[in-house]
C-alpha cells in the first residue's frame, strides 16, 4: 500500500511529463491510442454517443480512441478509475451530469472530487428527457397529472427511477418540489426495469431518458407528457415542455462531457478539444444525433468546468429540499 501511495503522489508531476521522442521533443499527442471509458454497460444510448464520439477523435487525431464499458454503482466505477489513471492524456471518461454533479450530492465518502480529479475538455451532448405516464393512468398533460395527484391522499401515488439519486429521481423530485405534491419513489436498477413496470402499469409514471422510449410513445404505450428541459425535442416537437405545460422555470437536463485525468497537459486538453468541436459540429452529425434524441453540444474546458460548478449547486438545492441524505454506495 505504502509503494501505491508513493506512486500515486508522483501522477501528478512525475507521469504528466511528456514522452520525448529521439530528438529530444515531446511526441505529439496522441501518439498512441487512447481508451475513452463510458461507465454504462453497452448498448445503451449514452454507450452509442461514447462510440460516436471516439470514432470523430479517431478520425480527427489519426489514433484510435477505444471504448471500455465500466459500468456499476451510478457511474461511480468508471469514474473512479478515470480519476486513479495517468494525467497524460490516454485516459478519458464520458462524463454526464450524473457522475459530475448529482452522485457527488447523495453519496458519502465519494471515491473522485468532481473538481479536483478532472480536467474538463468539452461537452458533446444533452440527451432529451420526457415525463411519462401509462396511458390507463387517464392523463395526457402535466395539468392532468398535477389534478390527478392532487385529488389522492398525499405520497398514495408512485413513480419509477433508475436508483437512488439517479437523474430519474432526482427529476421528479424537482417537480414535485414545484408543484407542491408529494409521490413515493420506487428505485430499480437502471432506467430498463423501471420502464418495463411502467409499460405494465405497475408504476404509473417516470422521468426517463427518449431515447429507449420513442417508440413506446409513438405507438400509445406511454403517454408523454412534457419535455423536461426548457426547449421542445426536435427529435419529438408535438411535445411540450413542463415549462409551458403550467410549472414555470421547470428545467431538468442531463448532459455529457469529455473529462481527463486532472493534471493532463494543457495542450493535450487543447488538442481534444479542438477535434470534439470540429467533429461535433458537422452537419451529418448533428442530424445523425438529433434521431437518437441527443443535442449535440461543444463548449470550451473553462465553459465545462463552470457548468459543473453551478449544476452541483443546483442538485445539491434540490437534493436539500427533498430531504435526500447521501447514501453509501
Amino acid at each position: 500500500m505504502r509503494r501505491r501511495e508513493f506512486v500515486a503522489g508522483l501522477s501528478a508531476t512525475t507521469l504528466a511529463v511528456p514522452t520525448l521522442a529521439a530528438g529530444g521533443s515531446p511526441d505529439p499527442y496522441p501518439s498512441h491510442p487512447v481508451t475513452l471509458v463510458v461507465p454504462y454497460t453497452p448498448g445503451a444510448s449514452t454507450d452509442m454517443l461514447g462510440r460516436l464520439v471516439a470514432a470523430g477523435l479517431s478520425e480527427q487525431l489519426k489514433q484510435p480512441f477505444v471504448v471500455e464499458n465500466r459500468a456499476g454503482a451510478a457511474t461511480v466505477v468508471g469514474a473512479t478509475s478515470v480519476a486513479q489513471s495517468r494525467p497524460d492524456g490516454y485516459t478519458l471518461l464520458l462524463a454526464p451530469v450524473t457522475t459530475l454533479a448529482i452522485v457527488p450530492n447523495v453519496t458519502k465518502n465519494l471515491s473522485y472530487d468532481p473538481i479536483r480529479d478532472f480536467a474538463p475538455v468539452s461537452m458533446v451532448g444533452r440527451p432529451d428527457w420526457v415525463f411519462v405516464a401509462n396511458p390507463s393512468l387517464g392523463v395526457k398533460t402535466v395539468p392532468d397529472l398535477v389534478a390527478y395527484v392532487k385529488q389522492r391522499p398525499p405520497g398514495s401515488l408512485s413513480y419509477a427511477t433508475g436508483g437512488f439519486g439517479s437523474p430519474h429521481h432526482m427529476f421528479m423530485e424537482l417537480f414535485l418540489a414545484m408543484t407542491g405534491l408529494r409521490m413515493q419513489p420506487v428505485p430499480y436498477r437502471g432506467s430498463v426495469p423501471a420502464v418495463t413496470d411502467v409499460l405494465a402499469g405497475h408504476v404509473p409514471m417516470m422521468f426517463v431518458d427518449m431515447p429507449p422510449v420513442i417508440q413506446f410513445i409513438e405507438d400509445g404505450k406511454l403517454q408523454a407528457l412534457g419535455v423536461s428541459w426548457s426547449e421542445r425535442s426536435k427529435r419529438m416537437p408535438g411535445i411540450p415542455t413542463i415549462a409551458e405545460s403550467g410549472v414555470p422555470g421547470f428545467a431538468a437536463r442531463t448532459w455529457f462531457s469529455v473529462v481527463a485525468r486532472a493534471g493532463t497537459p494543457t495542450s493535450a486538453i487543447d488538442t481534444l478539444n479542438h477535434a470534439i468541436v470540429a467533429y461535433l459540429t458537422r452537419p451529418e452529425i448533428v442530424a445523425k444525433l438529433r434521431t437518437l434524441a441527443i443535442e449535440p453540444l461543444t463548449s470550451t474546458p473553462d465553459e465545462l468546468a463552470a457548468l459543473t460548478r453551478s449544476e452541483l449547486a443546483k442538485w445539491a438545492r434540490v437534493a436539500k429540499e427533498a430531504g435526500i441524505e447521501p447514501q453509501p454506495l
